[in-house]
């Protein structure tokens, strides 16, 4: 590992317990196979399984090629990705999830197009092997996220994607709180493409992504690249407003004319709660900003690392015993 690596495989790792020994079992050849010089990083998300003691001995059995990054917490998927990219070495950086659903032996069809003079290459999934509902959200979202953001994402919820030295640099230079990682490489890069790779069911394990995180993940992938939301929310505010004054005068207009009424009660009252319903909905948006906003400016540390092992295994203990030495006087202080 004293020479130029050119590629770095990150790998988020949140109780992935059952299927680390199937990952480690085709990643590895898939990597030899490539014949170019690699590492691997693989980052552990705070797991509450034994997934940091399988990553240990991954790491003991090749050291050469294997770095491992341990969280002190769950920071999620994306901030386990960016330490990742903090720690690559790698001229090219490959993402990869944990749970074997896009095969390893795929990343060299990333590579080759980036042999061809791309700087960033997504892919799309042949064919999912996912849920029903998870398709029409998938396609739904991703409707929304082009016509909002002008983000063009073929298959945004497939994480085998490869990214160039100076993407993954200016990734980590943005010090966003909160982000979507494939969303802000595609503004970086200057020549993007996509390939099809295969889709196979979770070997093992069960999914970290339920609807409401799924939810979740499009609302900032929304308000972290697009005022468009804000926008029109703005603009339907000034439309119900003059809608309202019309609506007023007309009512005034017509009880000095015809006289008051009893009639069109529950007609004012649905329009009410139709009006009432805009506006939390819009309250709702503005605090999605303002969320985004307060997050950043408390400036806290996006992850705490527990440990880094890397190097020669006496090295690695080392570093952990001074990690963990530095823990306790902070702790003293």
């Amino acid at each position: 590992m004293n020479g130029e690596i050119l590629v770095s495989v990150v790998i988020p790792v949140f109780n992935e317990e059952p299927g680390l020994a199937a990952l480690f079992a085709r990643l590895y050849p898939a990597l030899d196979a490539l014949r170019v010089s690699y590492e691997i990083i693989l980052v552990n998300d705070g797991s509450r399984d034994r997934s940091a003691a399988l990553l240990k001995d991954q790491y003991l059995a090749r050291p050469e090629v294997t770095r491992v990054i341990l969280f002190n917490g769950n920071y999620g998927q994306h901030m386990a990705i960016m330490a990742g990219f903090e720690y690559a070495r790698g001229q090219r950086v490959v993402t990869l999830d944990a749970d074997l659903q896009n095969p390893p032996e795929d990343i060299g069809k990333l590579l080759a197009a980036m042999d061809a003079g791309h700087d960033y290459v997504g892919s799309i999934r042949a064919s999912r092997e996912d849920r029903l509902w998870r398709h029409f959200a998938s396609k739904a979202m991703n409707r929304l996220r082009e016509r909002i953001t002008r983000i063009r994402m073929t298959d945004q919820g497939c994480m085998l994607r490869a990214y160039s030295r100076e993407i993954v640099q200016a990734i980590v230079a943005s010090r966003e709180v909160s982000t979507y990682i494939p969303a802000l490489a595609y503004t970086f890069a200057h020549a993007p493409t996509e390939v099809t790779v295969g889709h196979e069911e979770r070997a093992a394990g069960e999914s970290k992504y339920s609807l409401y995180k799924l939810i979740r993940l499009n609302f900032d992938l929304v308000t972290g690249f697009s005022l468009v939301p804000l926008q029109l929310f703005s603009m339907a505010g000034m439309l119900l407003a003059l809608f309202s004054a019309a609506f007023v005068v007309y009512l005034v207009g017509r009880r000095l004319i015809v006289g008051p009424e009893a009639e069109g009660v529950f007609t004012l009252f649905a329009i009410t709660f139709f009006l009432i319903g805009i506006l939390l909905f819009g309250i709702g948006l503005v605090g999605e900003y303002v969320g985004r906003i307060y997050q950043q400016v408390r400036n806290r540390p996006r992850f705490v690392i527990q440990a880094v092992l890397e190097g020669s295994p006496k090295q690695a203990h080392e570093t952990a015993a001074a990690n963990r030495a530095n823990s306790r006087l902070s702790e003293t202080d």
